[in-house]
Parts: C-alpha cells; sequence; structure tokens
C-alpha cells in the first residue's frame, strides 16, 4: 500500500470526519482517480513528438498511455476527424496515490520561482486540476534525452460534493496551495 494510501486512512479520515462533523465515514471525501492529459497541437506536422511524449508520459505516469484522436474535423487547423493529436492516462487506487506523493513532495518543489498552486481551479464539484508548463519537473525524465519541452494536465478526482470539501482533502494530502 503507497504511504499516502495509509496516512489518508489513518489520520486523514478521523481529522476530516472531526473538521467537517461527519456522522458516517462514507461522507469523507476520497480521491478516486488521476488524470493525466497532454495534448499536442504539433503533432499534426510531425508524429514522431507523439511517440516522445507517450514515452514520456509511460515514464512519469508508470503505465502506458492512451492516444487521443481528435474528435472532429476543424480545417483550419488542417485536422482531420481521427488524427492522433495527444495522449492520456488514467491512475486509480496505488498508483495513483503514489503519484500525487511524487507531485507533491518532489515534482512541484523543483518549479521553477514556484509559490504554490491556485485554490482557484476547481469545478465545483471538489475536483481540481492544474496545468504543468514542462515535464522535466519530475525526476523520471533525463533532460538528454528531451527533444521538445511539453506541458500537461493534471485532473485530480475526488468524491468530495463541494470545492471547500475537495480543498480540504487535497491540502491534507499535502497540495502547497497560495494563500
Amino acid at each position: 500500500m503507497a504511504r499516502l494510501a495509509e496516512l489518508y486512512n489513518k489520520e486523514m479520515v478521523a481529522q476530516l470526519m472531526k473538521d467537517n462533523n461527519y456522522s458516517n465515514v462514507m461522507e469523507v471525501p476520497k480521491l478516486v482517480k488521476i488524470v493525466l492529459n497532454m495534448g499536442l497541437g504539433e503533432a499534426i506536422q510531425n508524429v514522431k513528438i507523439l511517440d516522445s511524449a507517450v514515452e514520456e508520459m509511460a515514464t512519469i505516469a508508470g503505465q502506458r498511455p492512451v492516444i487521443t484522436k481528435a474528435k472532429k474535423s476543424i480545417a483550419s487547423f488542417k485536422l482531420r476527424q481521427g488524427m492522433p493529436i495527444g495522449c492520456s492516462v488514467t491512475l486509480r487506487r496505488d498508483k495513483m496515490y503514489e503519484f500525487l506523493d511524487r507531485l507533491v513532495s518532489v515534482s512541484l518543489p523543483r518549479v521553477r520561482d514556484f509559490k504554490g498552486i491556485s485554490g482557484k481551479a476547481f469545478d465545483g464539484k471538489g475536483n481540481y486540476s492544474m496545468g504543468i508548463k514542462e515535464q522535466l519537473i519530475f525526476p523520471e525524465i533525463d533532460y538528454d534525452k528531451v527533444d521538445k519541452i511539453k506541458g500537461m494536465n493534471i485532473t485530480i478526482v475526488t468524491t468530495a460534493k463541494t470545492d471547500a470539501e475537495g480543498k480540504a482533502l487535497l491540502k491534507l494530502m499535502g497540495l502547497p496551495f497560495r494563500n
């Protein structure tokens, strides 16, 4: 079992129950999944970018990503329906907790001029999304093998009903929110 998952079960559940006056353990919000998404518009001209992105995402996440395809054609972008334009991976259970642990304790502190992440990126139902400008903050990525700096979106899905509950959960998980 991942370190963060154990910590959640032993300490965070009790803390959240006390803070939010929950009567039942099942009311306590928990993580459902973490989705990593890398959209690559340049993949239209250069398909090799997509291959390197898939390899890097597999290294970061610890499991093979799915190649996402365009849903509809857009002539001004020279994009046709079904063309590969990105990749995404969904992490659940232990891999999800391990990734969040690595993100909070190793990767986010490596961001240049880091002052914390925005507390306003919730969707109204307790789910949090954030963007990362470069994949180099992950220690698994070898700087010499990177051909192009690519960003990614990270979405953390929780069972929280409100943004406040979701923020309380993620704050206990160790996400460094700005004040």
